[in-house]
């Protein structure tokens, strides 16, 4: 069942469970006086001569372990009884390491034995992630896995993000892989479309992003693993077993290890290449409510519930999570790290990451950065709907500046240059609608308090939420709603390709730009698009797959976006890390036109060796003439041409920006 509604100020949409019951959940159960369980050996140890189980299911009258010969299809060949424990644990011990066996856990909950569980910390899974593994890590590690080293990333702001979906960047057939639609594709290297252009990890190498977004690649529901000649698609937002890579994306989904390995050899791939990996990770709600792995061991506890006994829904999925709640704050914050760990992930993307608790970001941030000071995180400032958890408390867009070491998308630079993400054929400044000219220099600012921005003009936010540009993730297009192609070709459907290619080069210059973290949508630098689809979470391929011989077609425009990303990574003036110095160091001019933004980057910000930087936003119609103080310029962006090392030179005075383009000058 898919819910399209409204996030705060954006679309979100998920693959959502059956409507769920009540069930036997009792409202009046005082979960906070569960004991906690903070020992270590959850789920399943091997050691030298013994295997160890433990599960935490403190309202269990009993529990099961089963043990499996195969990941499914096959009857249990041992049923043990577990030994009640401390602080709620039950526990289980074999001998032997019994490694390449399957086991499920069950618990009688008031007199009745609930469905068997994989458990809620596998780490390895068999098909459709029914029954955990027992596998040696050890050997799933790919050659040279102990040197892996990631990019350096001295500040958030130093990223440039690049969010894709596995399948959209390889399946299609004009993508040269092999590996199309896996984890390894990201391995291939020499590959290339039709017209011999580079595709695959080369292509991200020659547009120069610094970190790839990897939309929810942990084992999820909608997927039939069996039978993947289906050719089934979902973007993954129906959590199943968090702690394990997907299976569909790896080539043999039956072999547990297989899932295991190639998703490291992405990341290693990746990291020799100077890119981060990043996880989209979905904590705030599961894919089923009664019958998911955390309701089969602890019925109730993990989730937020209505004074009936039916789930809270703030996630439009059918249910919540209860983060502020001690094992499931210690559960995302412990999967964060053991992903961090284990699969040298970079960087953390939470979905609807308002349903979440501040105190629990705010641990996950800090025992990120012990693992690694370059691994950030960011997130959904909003919700979907309406939460128990109190407003003060929830990590919201408008409680960035509570937390420390998070980040929020800004809707507000998004709506204010594209047009608004509900109506499609709504304009924004980089298509002509006047009035927008205040929220996109909020959106240059970085969400920060300036003294030249009257915020009470803003159209979503009316006041600075943000302490530092580092809080701030700026975008114009995701993976939810129309893509920036699509959005061009719905508000501005008179208008010829090359101008709507114009209106993108000038939206992604804005981003780019701007204070803040820029991030954008795979395919749009070879002008992508999905065929208009607004929702295409299970869209087929042909809807959601990138044709990669647009980038042979759309040649001025890749070069455009690879020439932005060099600028930017290049000046660290446009990356400032304190809101004193981007109110310092940024002065906007007196313009009064619609559709017009002047600003000047002075005194040589962050360390630039540019003295100035002059910036002028024309989204209007037509060429617009203004004033530039006499200096020795060098042309950096004009006319919808861009390039680092300068077009030309000017001496300033009057100059005329083209219609809807960007004009940057920059001296030393």
């Amino acid at each position: 069942m898919n819910y399209t509604f409204l996030a705060g100020a954006g679309i979100f949409s998920a693959i959502c469970a059956l409507p769920l019951n009540a069930g036997d959940i009792n409202t009046d159960m005082q979960f906070d006086k569960y004991p906690a369980y903070t020992a270590e050996d959850l789920e399943l140890v091997v050691n030298p001569d013994s295997t160890l189980f433990t599960i935490w299911a403190p309202s269990a009258r009993q529990a099961q372990l089963r043990i499996y010969p195969s990941g499914r299809n096959s009857e249990p060949e041992l049923t043990v009884d577990m030994t009640r424990a401390s602080n709620g644990a039950w526990k289980a011990s074999l001998a032997g390491q019994l490694y390449g066996k399957f086991y499920t856990f069950r618990i009688n909950h008031d007199g009745k034995w609930l469905d068997e569980t994989p458990g809620i910390w596998a780490k390895a899974v068999g098909i459709n992630g029914d029954r955990a593994a027992i596998i040696d890590f050890s050997n799933t590690n790919p050659q040279g896995w102990d040197d892996d080293r990631r990019p350096s990333t001295p500040s958030i702001t130093d990223a440039v993000i690049y969010e894709m979906h596995h399948r959209d960047f390889s399946v299609n057939p004009t993508s040269g892989i092999a590996n199309k639609g896996k984890f390894i594709a990201l391995t291939e290297t020499g590959t290339h479309n039709s017209f011999g252009d580079a595709t695959g990890i080369d292509h991200l190498k020659e547009l120069g992003v610094t970190h790839v977004h990897i939309l929810p690649s942990y084992d999820f529901n909608s997927v039939d693993e069996a039978n993947l000649p289906a050719n089934n698609y979902n973007w993954g937002y129906d959590p199943l077993n968090y702690n394990t890579p997907e299976g569909s994306y790896s080539t043999n989904p039956s072999d547990p290890a297989t899932r295991i390995r190639e998703f490291k050899q992405m990341v290693k791939s990746l990291h020799d290449a100077g890119i981060g990996v990043i996880m989209d990770v979905v904590y705030n709600h599961t894919a089923q409510g009664d019958e998911s792995n955390f309701s089969r061991l602890v019925p109730g506890y993990f989730y937020r519930h209505r004074p009936d006994g039916t789930y809270s829904d703030a996630s439009g999925c059918g249910n919540e999570t209860a983060s502020e709640r001690k094992m499931m704050s210690d559960y995302i914050v412990n999967s964060v790290k053991y992903w961090a760990d284990e699969y040298h992930i970079d960087g953390f993307r939470f979905d609807l990451m308002g349903i979440h608790d501040t105190a629990t970001m705010d641990r996950v941030a800090s025992e990120l950065k012990k693992i690694h000071p370059d691994i950030f995180v960011y997130g959904e400032g909003w919700t979907a709907g309406d939460s128990p958890l109190g407003q003060n408390h929830r990590a919201l867009k408008d409680n960035v500046g509570k937390m420390t070491g998070i980040a929020v998308f800004s809707d507000d630079i998004r709506d204010a240059i594209k047009g608004h993400y509900s109506k499609a054929d709504d304009r924004g400044f980089a298509t002509g609608k006047p009035g927008n000219e205040e929220t996109v220099k909020i959106g240059i600012a970085g969400a920060t308090a300036h003294p030249q921005i009257d915020y009470s003009k803003g159209n979503n936010s009316k006041s600075p939420y943000a302490k530092a540009p580092t809080q701030v993730i700026n975008y114009v297009s995701c993976h939810d709603d129309l893509t920036l192609t699509d959005k061009l070709n719905k508000s501005m459907p008179d208008a010829t390709a090359d101008e709507r290619k114009r209106a993108a080069k000038l939206a992604q210059t804005i981003v780019f730009t701007s204070q803040g973290t820029p991030f954008m949508f795979a395919g749009e630098e070879v002008f992508r698009n999905k065929q208009g689809v607004h929702n295409s979470y299970n869209s087929p391929d042909s809807i959601n797959s990138i044709n990669w011989d647009l980038k042979h077609e759309n040649a001025d425009l890749f070069n455009y976006y690879k020439n932005l990303i060099a600028l930017r990574r290049s000046h660290p003036a446009f990356r400032m890390t304190s809101a004193e110095d981007v109110a310092h160091n940024i002065v906007f001019d007196n313009i009064s036109e619609p559709n017009l933004i002047s600003y000047s980057i002075r005194n040589n910000a962050n360390g630039d060796e540019w003295a100035e930087i002059k910036v002028i936003f024309n989204g209007a119609d037509d060429d617009k003439v203004v004033n530039v103080a006499k200096h020795d310029w060098t042309i950096i962006a004009a006319d919808a041409q861009i390039d680092p090392d300068g077009l030309g030179k000017s001496k300033g005075g009057k100059i005329t920006v083209a219609h809807r383009s960007a004009t940057i000058l920059a001296r030393k």
